[in-house]
């Protein structure tokens, strides 16, 4: 009796101090509990140490206190026969902590059990929703070891626990998951659109009010079908998917806007309230007001929130205890997950609305998308304590996945105004983006592995647009020694060979055709038309070289094809015309070459490419001489002194940089070495596995070794073809 009595008191202090906000006092009151000598029952002790271990996991980053209390319950909890909702939180809490500190054997052990044990129980409701809790983190474990039949199989499992107590929003979430499997293996196309349709016909199961409790997983299933689309080189279908997850990221942010507005006016009302001398007509008044309000707050929270407020369950990712307005959950508890935090998905919403419309040349809407969510991204990574001193052997071990997120994210938008501003001829601004990719890299060498790879291949972009090809061949080269993807290796290999044709003496004709002839050959057997389209180029090029004209066109039509039909790309569309244009002048059709060639400069204006443009007027200047019209070809070329003194005067400027020599100098990068580093480089794995975004060069799926399942890169931007600068 004298055990309860005291163990009331405690948990009632505990409480007082929780509602207060004194997390500190709250934690040692419980802890208190447990180190008294007096004898209290096994539940008690239980239920106690599984409320630190939450408090702990929710407010601060004592993993290994929390897995020292949760390893304890366990304990305790074997002794007694019932009490399964109690074991099911235990192993579920000692599983985040697990995944929290990357050990993963142990924490798929632990799940295993926890499966075995929701199978043995009375499969009611309850042992169905904990399956489908232990079949997700299971299924997580799997994909961080790349074993993706493995994590196919428990998603299914989990898939089939929501269908037999009809949740449609769960059989969702585990439909929407496997096709995130699906895209990261990639297996074969078949596959990924069968999961995809499954995706489709669940959503249409589950009522308009369903979807609301769980933003999040609206958010999930749109933007899997943009990764979807853009993997498939499918813009067209990709815009109609990126514009609902703006239009939703927009509307979401007004009813938040709204939420916290009628919050902090609720606040302000209980402040007044809780005044001892207010009027009792006056008090009535704002009591009516309050209870209007609280009724709009709730109308405009998911019904999952209250329950995942009291749920032992600590927030998916991270350690910090956020509201509901700052979560976009998944489903409801016992998952109460989230697939990113809002703020990361509302960044990647503004980089797909970039990677949909820099091919199309919309810079202007790009440029101020990549500026919101840059903004979105600094203001993260303070709160995560990372400041321009921070190294990666400075974050603590369960900072690791969260900060990767934003420093993987920071990358690709980076990644996309190098691109951008390369392809407008803004050399500078492009020097800039890329010393900054280069800066991040040697600062977080594991948790940007994948990045070295992209900045070696921006290094020879930027090489080749300022006039060193011999430099350009050499980091595109680099860049194909850095991964393991044959698609991404024939990418690299065929943006060296055309910097090789660019030099043109013989012996750079002779590696551009070892690196072409062997590159041809293996088209069909990649996995994206980008790759093709990008080898079509350099091997239409070395025809020319070689007068093979007739060939060259035949490549080069079909290439043109693929970079307008399937890639909406109007730069490469842009220079493929350029080089048509000029094989319809070689051949002497000077109709079809004036034709090609004004839709071709009609285009490099429109994306600000000074270059093509002078390539473009070069032509034109052939043309004229060819046709004998002398006041063409005059007006012509002073057209073309005023683009080359603009293209001089923006090249002086990036070669008298301080950034110029180290990015274009023929070595790699150079890192800081990390204690430790295979270990981190498990728990990033394990987080660019679950981010896994197809890289628009056509990366496969993530490996062990490789780490390259990153946010997409670049497709505008190349630097192709020969410049006259």
């Amino acid at each position: 009796m004298e055990g309860a009595a005291v163990a009331e008191g405690l948990w009632g202090l505990a409480d007082h101090h929780e509602k207060v906000g004194d997390i500190g006092k709250t934690i040692k009151c419980l802890e208190a509990i447990c180190q008294t000598q007096i004898s209290f029952l096994p539940l008690v002790e239980v239920k106690t140490r599984l409320r630190v271990s939450a408090l702990l996991l929710r407010y601060s980053h004592n993993v290994n206190h929390a897995k020292s209390h949760l390893e304890r319950s366990l304990l305790l909890l074997k002794s007694i026969p019932s009490s399964f909702d109690l074991k099911f939180r235990t192993f579920s809490l000692l599983s985040h902590c697990y995944h929290l500190l990357a050990s993963f054997p142990p924490q798929r052990n632990l799940l295993l059990k926890a499966l075995d044990l929701a199978s043995s129980v009375p499969q009611d409701l309850s042992a169905y929703l904990w399956s489908c809790n232990f079949n997700s983190q299971l299924a997580n474990t799997f994909i961080i070891q790349a074993d993706f039949p493995s994590s196919l199989s428990a998603l299914h499992s989990g898939f089939l626990s929501a269908s037999h107590i009809s949740f449609p929003e769960l059989q969702m979430f585990f439909t929407a998951s496997m096709l995130h499997v699906h895209i990261m293996q990639w297996t074969d196309d078949y596959s990924v659109e069968k999961a995809v349709q499954r995706c489709d016909d669940i959503w249409q199961t589950i009522s308009s009010d369903k979807t609301e409790r769980c933003p999040g997983l609206f958010f999930y299933n749109e933007m899997l079908h943009v990764f979807y689309r853009l993997r498939l080189c499918d813009y067209k279908n990709a815009q109609h998917h990126v514009d609902r997850l703006d239009q939703a990221m927009n509307a979401l942010s007004h009813k938040m806007l709204e939420a916290q507005q009628l919050q902090d006016e609720l606040t302000s009302l209980d402040h007044t309230l809780s005044r001892y001398d207010l009027p009792s007509r006056e008090r009535a008044a704002l009591s009516d007001r309050r209870s209007q309000l609280q009724d709009r707050v709730n109308a405009l929270s998911p019904s999952s929130s209250t329950t995942a407020a009291n749920s032992l369950e600590p927030a998916f990712f991270g350690n910090m205890d956020r509201a509901w307005t700052e979560r976009l959950l998944l489903s409801q508890s016992p998952i109460d997950g989230e697939w990113l935090p809002k703020s990361a998905i509302y960044a990647l919403v503004h980089l797909m609305v970039v990677i949909s419309g820099r091919p199309k040349g919309l810079f202007k809407e790009c440029s101020k998308r990549i500026e919101s969510g840059m903004h979105i991204i600094q203001d993260e990574l303070i709160k995560l304590g990372i400041t321009d001193e921070v190294r990666e052997a400075d974050l603590r071990h369960t900072a690791i996945w969260m900060s990767g997120i934003y420093l993987m994210l920071q990358m690709q938008f980076l990644e996309n105004k190098v691109a951008l501003e390369l392809t407008r001829s803004e050399y500078v601004e492009a020097q800039e983006a890329l010393v900054e990719m280069k800066n991040l890299f040697t600062r977080f060498p594991t948790i940007l592995q994948a990045s070295e790879c992209v900045i070696e291949m921006l290094r020879g972009q930027y090489s080749h647009s300022v006039g060193c090809y011999s430099e350009a061949a050499f980091h595109s080269i680099e860049a194909s020694k850095l991964t393991e993807s044959k698609s991404l290796q024939a990418t690299c290999q065929a943006f060296a060979a055309v910097s090789y044709l660019t030099i043109g003496d013989a012996d750079s004709s002779s590696k551009a055709l070892d690196l072409i002839g062997p590159l041809y050959g293996m088209t069909n057997s990649l996995s994206g038309v980008r790759e093709e389209a990008s080898i079509l180029f350099a091997y239409g090029l070395l025809l020319m070289k070689q007068q093979d004209l007739q060939e060259a066109r035949n490549r080069l039509a079909k290439g043109l094809q693929i970079a307008h039909t399937h890639m909406s790309n109007l730069q490469l569309v842009s220079q493929y015309l350029t080089l048509l244009g000029n094989l319809a002048l070689s051949l002497h059709d000077t109709v079809q070459a004036r034709e090609i060639l004004r839709s071709s400069l009609t285009l490099a204006k429109k994306l600000l490419d000074i270059p093509t443009q002078l390539w473009v007027l070069s032509s034109f200047t052939a043309l004229y001489q060819q046709l004998g019209e002398k006041g063409s070809e005059m007006e012509n070329e002073e057209h073309r002194k005023k683009k080359w003194d603009e293209m001089q005067s923006r090249l002086a400027e990036a070669r008298g940089s301080i950034h110029h020599i180290e990015l274009v100098d023929k070595a790699r990068l150079e890192m800081h070495k990390v204690e430790d580093a295979q270990e981190q480089a498990e728990v990033t794995y394990g987080m660019q596995a679950s981010l896994d975004i197809p890289e628009s060069v056509g990366i496969e799926g993530p490996s062990p070794a490789q780490y390259s399942s990153r946010l997409v890169g670049l497709d505008t931007g190349k630097r192709w073809g020969k410049r006259r600068v």
